[in-house]
């Protein structure tokens, strides 16, 4: 079959299993650049799974789909602050490239990799391996998912791009972008620890496991315990002993299990974590944004719970943001049922494609990855594993992969 996506930026996603015709050119264009690599969408299905023994899979629920973006149901509320307060050193929750104009600088991707602190022996070659299940033996696919502009709208609300690729009003754009970027940072320093880990940021939940002894941490005082995740803030005591030393270890493993902790119990209803006022802003902002966005994560949402309604096929999602901003922004957008604790990981420090490298390494060579994305250094990551990639610059690039989906062509 050949497929391609609607011309339209934005429309419901049809359940529609109609095929039709797609241009050449592209694919021309790009067998040149890669002549023994695939980009799907521009490509035949076939090509990308010769060999695929999988039976039809049924088109998820309209009903679960559409309750999706429910996981809190709060009464709405405009925000009051449309612009955060925070300095402007403050790395950003987006995983995009840099813009003079907001208030709060935000490091390109490369730039972000490359500047990121490591922390003395925060890794020492003790990590546990990736979690994994029982299923993980019969998975067969594996859908390596970007977060920003991907599955949602985020920083290009931020740099106002959004706005002007779709003509939207850029103050309602760029200030809805604010107000989520500000609750993301406030979620993540007021319950995710981030004033303490900014400086300690890990790849994947467990990666510093290894040094928690498994203590109780039911009566345990974090904000008394002398921790200090960065070198340089004269505000936290360092007679914990060096970084990197066995009880700073400690100390850094006990506020990601808590991490951990936060995340399962809130996954569901992050509107938990929130005052009233706070939880009412947030449904506000959201659904203001899907607005804004066509339905862009509703939009994405299709795939997603699709995909997850298969027992072979897993959502994995790896992000340039910081692990924990990463997880504070997975909450807000209501996607914490979607992606467990997990099967989040952040590129922040050793890029795309060591991740990559990870995930291969937990899954295992016999699945079948699928990248989905809408940056470069996801494709050339896809690209060096020899992985099919999925490319996202619309809304039509996320119909077209719903209907893929449905036709079991992925």
């Amino acid at each position: 079959f050949n497929f391609t996506a609607s011309t339209t930026n934005a429309s419901p996603v049809s359940t529609c299993s109609t095929v039709v015709n797609i241009s050449t050119s592209a694919v021309a264009s790009i067998s040149q650049e890669y002549p023994t690599y695939t980009i799907l969408g521009q490509s035949q299905y076939q090509t990308c799974y010769p060999s695929s023994g999988f039976g039809v899979i049924t088109p998820a629920d309209s009903n679960t789909e559409g309750t999706a973006l429910a996981t809190t149901a709060y009464p709405t509320e405009k925000p009051n602050a449309m612009v955060p307060t925070r300095t402007v050193q403050r790395h950003s929750s987006g995983d995009a490239s840099t813009s003079p104009s907001l208030s709060r600088a935000t490091a390109s991707k490369e730039l972000d990799e490359q500047a990121r602190k490591n922390i003395p022996g925060k890794n020492r070659g003790k990590r546990k391996a990736d979690t994994s299940s029982s299923q993980d033996s019969e998975l067969e696919r594996v859908f390596l998912w970007d977060l920003d502009e991907t599955i949602i709208i985020f920083h290009s609300l931020l740099t106002g791009s959004y706005a002007q690729k779709y003509g939207k009003d850029p103050t309602l754009v760029i200030g809805s972008g604010l107000s989520m970027e500000e609750m993301i940072f406030e979620v993540a320093d007021t319950h995710l620890f981030f004033n303490d880990l900014e400086e300690c940021d890990q790849v994947h939940i467990e990666d510093v496991a290894s040094d928690d002894n498994g203590q109780d941490l039911s009566n345990y005082n974090f904000s008394t315990d002398g921790f200090s995740g960065s070198g340089s803030n004269a505000n936290h005591s360092s007679s914990v002993g060096v970084q990197g030393g066995v009880d700073w270890m400690r100390k850094l493993a006990f506020r990601y299990r808590r991490v951990r902790e936060i995340y399962d119990k809130y996954k569901t209803n992050v509107g938990g974590l929130l005052s009233p006022q706070k939880r009412e802003a947030l449904q506000r902002l959201r659904t203001d944004i899907e607005v804004l966005t066509d339905s862009w994560l509703e939009t994405a949402l299709k795939s997603l719970l699709l995909i997850q309604s298969r027992k072979n096929c897993v959502n994995i999602l790896i992000t340039t943001t910081q692990l924990v901003p990463a997880l504070a922004k997975v909450l807000l957008y209501g996607l914490g049922e979607v992606f467990p604790i997990e099967n989040i990981y952040s590129a922040t420090k050793i890029g795309k494609e060591s991740c990559f490298e990870r995930i291969v390494s937990r899954f295992g060579k016999k699945v079948t990855y699928v990248v989905i994305g809408d940056g470069r250094d996801e494709e050339v990551a896809a690209k060096q594993h020899n992985m099919p990639f999925w490319r996202i610059t619309n809304h039509a690039d996320l119909v077209s992969l719903h209907q893929a989906l449905e036709l079991d062509f992925l």
